[in-house]
């Protein structure tokens, strides 16, 4: 009978880009349990609700992690609006989209860059990273920053895009989408990439809904889940696409993050032509006073704001439940019965944040 160790993997770990632990059970070179331990960056967000009224609240939002920082603010903000009763006018709807499918290209444009890394292909780590800076300099040049936006607020958003630097986001998107395919099409096909992936850190389709993923991770099952059919900001006007695949694998989950990029920049084209005139944000008086949960689908997948107001300009209570939070049970599946060196790659296509895990 084989002997079980114990090795401790993380929280510091050379293809780990945040800080997360795991105790991996081990017989041989084989996982038979994971036991992972969180918190190594807790930021106590919520306790700040007793120091910052819910209007400053949103830049507190907006810091719960950088890659997810423009849909962490949608989010709160769609929760406190949803409380007052606030119509939020459909031109600040349209830019809300536009930049969350600018944070989603971002997001899986940098994880890409990461897994390559991982992988061995600094070359392809290095392209990874060129083109995410295209996206940034869109940022910079619609927002003022690069990865803290702080654009979004109750009511609306705090700049207009006018029309000629709309268009100018347009005409660089075909060249964003040539290179992106290059660089996918290395990432897709190496032999040696799907030689590591396919068939590791499977989940099925039933323990995929038995234990509560999202985002990727689902729709690499099978499960065709995506909170922007729900239809908030402007994804009620246009023609959203869940990116499915069917075999659950590490391979699966890479083709679902690139396939979802291209889907991104299709539907920010689909924004930026039925954008209408008019008014970009309210203004807000009164306090929210009731509770609600806002849902909306980030990178990783659905993230829920849970917002209570008394009626006074300080929040009751903030809660919010993060994609990684939920996929955590998955992770722990994934591992058991992987072997050592496969243990790096399968948290890498769960795409795990942790700075958004620890609130």
């Amino acid at each position: 009978m084989a002997r079980k160790t114990i090795i401790p993997f993380g929280p510091q770990h050379p293809v780990l880009p945040e800080p997360i632990h795991f105790d991996l059970v081990m017989e041989d070179e084989t996982v038979v349990d994971a036991v992972p331990s969180i918190s190594y960056v807790h930021r106590g967000l919520e306790r700040l609700i007793e120091k910052r009224d819910f209007v400053d609240f949103v830049h507190v939002a907006d810091r719960i992690c950088g890659l997810c920082s423009f849909m962490h603010s949608m989010g709160y903000c769609q929760a406190v609006e949803e409380i007052m009763g606030i119509e939020v006018p459909e031109r600040a709807l349209y830019l809300r989209t536009i930049w969350a499918e600018l944070s989603r290209v971002h997001s899986h444009i940098f994880w890409l860059g990461v897994a390559a890394d991982a992988f061995g292909f600094e070359s392809l780590f290095m392209q990874s990273m060129r083109l995410r800076e295209a996206v940034l300099d869109v940022f910079e040049a619609t927002t003022g920053a690069r990865v803290i936006l702080g654009v979004c607020k109750v009511g609306g958003v705090r700049r207009d895009i006018d029309t000629d630097t709309l268009h100018g986001i347009v005409d660089r998107l075909p060249t964003l989408k040539a290179n992106l395919e290059e660089i996918s099409a290395v990432f897709i096909n190496d032999y040696s990439i799907q030689h590591r992936l396919i068939g590791v850190g499977y989940i099925s389709k039933e323990d995929a809904y038995t234990l509560g993923c999202v985002g990727p991770m689902a729709r690499a099952s099978g499960l065709a889940m995506d909170m922007r059919f729900l239809g908030y900001a402007a994804y009620k006007y246009l023609d959203v696409e869940p990116i499915v695949e069917s075999t659950g694998d590490c391979y699966a989950r890479c083709l679902v993050r690139i396939r979802e990029i291209f889907h991104s920049i299709d539907l920010i084209h689909q924004a930026a032509e039925k954008i209408p005139e008019g008014p970009f944000d309210l203004k807000v008086k009164g306090a929210p006073n009731g509770e609600f949960f806002s849902r909306i689908e980030q990178p990783r997948g659905e993230v829920i704001h849970y917002v209570k107001g008394n009626g006074s300009r300080f929040l009751q209570r903030f809660r919010v439940r993060v994609p990684t939070f939920s996929n955590i049970p998955a992770m722990i599946k994934a591992l058991k019965g992987s072997g050592i060196a496969d243990v790096p790659n399968i948290i890498l296509t769960l795409d795990p944040c942790i700075s958004c895990t620890e609130r």
